[in-house]
């Protein structure tokens, strides 16, 4: 049986006259990394407060490696649980190695210096880290991302069961998020216990084992992100429509909130999507949750843009499997294109069998490509198919994956604008 590193029992908490956290249980095995999510006020910085002592409960237990951290000392606790926070903002002016040994002060006595071990944790949580190259630095004259690390790097060599993070990735640029993030998920694998507050659901859906949504200071879902995400408890939590599909490129639970205009499905438009191998599933929801009339193909039987279509009951051309699109399916392809408002054709590998797809997107009168990559790393087709593509790409909207909806609605309502020509 796997050991837990934290129970939670029952915790209510109360800040004032306000109940913000009531009846909260979970328990936290030793390795795992486990994502508090949800809206602003649901009560994740005071659950983590609860959990380090720096809180205590009104109701309930929190036990770390079985024991109750809310009977300890301050230095008792700080051997069970490293917290780094939220505000990495620093006045100090410390070096980056005074601020890592920080982390040893639980284990040492009131007038005694650093051991030999204490040493030897400082340099490996550094190392660690990679904030070992410029250790000499003050704390003041570095980055953000820096100084997330350098305090990651103090939790580290606090050499505790649990690590607490609230809200890591709350001050960065997307690349240092990425990178804080690998960075604590490589820490889970080699043992470390983590929970973290993270406000990017799909961060979190990524890098997280599991999830516990919170909501009016209750547990609304916990488990794996695929159980937690769905549009039921976004919707119940955040009060928001959103779409809840798969990463085309990760794989991981993906969610996109739709806009407001949006929210109850009353888009009014024909799009016809090109894609395949899995790479149109995303748009494919998102575009039908919208209200929109969605066409696709044509599809190989088998291929997961096929199956997520049925699921949808979206109108989809389909061949054998590992069949070509011949030239009846190209006839119909070209016939959906045509009826369309907009065609859309997502960033899919073309060969000598999906080529007539690309051909027929010719018809369409208004077109969205999406790029995540140059067309020539993704043509296998030759000469042909650079021409058609390049055509294309000349009087389409060329979008990334996140911008899709944005631009096929101002397709439509270009499509549907009478011209002055029309007009006269």
């Amino acid at each position: 049986m796997t050991e837990a590193v934290l129970d939670i029992d029952d915790v209510a908490v109360s800040l004032g006259n306000v109940r913000v956290l009531d009846g909260v249980s979970a328990a936290v095995d030793r390795g795992t990394f486990v994502g508090l999510v949800g809206p602003n006020g649901a009560g994740k910085t005071t659950l983590l407060r609860t959990l380090n002592a720096a809180l205590r409960p009104d109701e309930g237990t929190v036990r770390v490696t079985g024991q109750n951290v809310a009977e300890l000392s301050a230095k008792e606790v700080g051997r069970l649980v490293a917290t780094v926070p939220q505000d990495t903002s620093l006045s100090f002016d410390f070096s980056v190695r005074q601020t890592v040994e920080m982390g040893r002060t639980p284990y040492l006595s009131r007038f005694g210096g650093m051991r030999p071990e204490d040493h030897e944790l400082v340099d490996r949580a550094m190392k660690q880290t990679a904030v070992d190259e410029f250790a000499d630095r003050a704390i003041t004259a570095i980055s953000g991302g820096e100084r997330q690390r350098v305090l990651l790097a103090r939790a580290l060599a606090q050499d505790t069961p649990l690590v607490l993070l609230d809200e890591p990735t709350a001050s960065l640029d997307i690349n240092h998020q990425v990178r804080t993030l690998e960075l604590v998920r490589e820490l889970v694998d080699d043992g470390k216990t983590v929970v973290a507050a993270i406000h990017d659901l799909n961060l979190a859906a990524h890098y997280c084992d599991e999830l516990l949504l919170l909501g009016e200071g209750r547990i609304l879902a916990s488990g794996p992100p695929e159980s937690v995400l769905t549009e039921s408890t976004l919707e119940r939590a955040f009060g928001a429509n959103a779409v809840v599909s798969r990463h085309p490129v990760t794989g991981s639970v993906y969610v996109t909130a739709l806009p407001d205009q949006r929210t109850h499905g009353e888009a009014d438009g024909r799009v016809h999507v090109v894609g395949g191998g899995g790479s149109a599933a995303r748009h494919l929801y998102l575009l039908s949750a919208a209200g929109y009339d969605v066409s696709v193909g044509a599809l190989n039987e088998g291929d997961s843009d096929t199956e997520t279509a049925r699921q949808l009951g979206l109108d989809t051309v389909t061949v054998n499997p590992f069949a070509p699109v011949d030239a009846a399916a190209r006839k119909t392809v070209t016939e959906y294109v045509e009826r369309a408002d907009v065609t859309l054709v997502v960033d899919i590998e073309i060969g000598e069998g999906n080529l007539a797809n690309l051909k027929a997107a010719r018809a369409a009168d208004e077109l969205v490509l999406v790029e995540t990559r140059p067309f020539a790393e993704r043509n296998y087709a030759g000469e042909s198919a650079a021409r058609t593509y390049e055509t294309l790409r000349s009087r389409a909207t060329v979008v990334t994956p996140d911008e899709v909806l944005g631009a096929v609605t101002a397709a439509i309502e270009r499509a549907r604008t009478p011209t002055p020509a029309q007009h006269d």
